[in-house]
């Protein structure tokens, strides 16, 4: 499903707080905290923005070491050259 980091990164991006819990699930992320600390975190009042963006960027570690991906490479950069004459 990934070819470079970049893949796991967009997959990652637009998901909220529950389409995260559930999609990370058949990856068996070993993640080092659980649905139920995360919970009680946002019960206490954490910033929901600031955890998704902690556990984005786990899972993204996680799966990239896993599958040893790398970034996607970056094409050709092309130029517009005009003739003044």
């Amino acid at each position: 499903m990934f070819e470079t980091s970049n893949d796991v990164e967009e997959w990652l991006a637009p998901m909220n707080y529950e389409q995260f819990w559930r999609e990370i699930k058949p990856w068996c992320l070993v993640m080092p905290f659980t649905r139920e600390d995360c919970d009680a975190g946002l019960a206490a009042g954490e910033d929901i923005e600031d955890m998704k963006a902690v556990l984005k960027m786990i899972a993204e570690h996680l799966l990239v070491t896993r599958h040893r991906l790398t970034h996607r490479p970056v094409g050709p950069v092309l130029r517009v050259v005009s003739s003044q004459r």
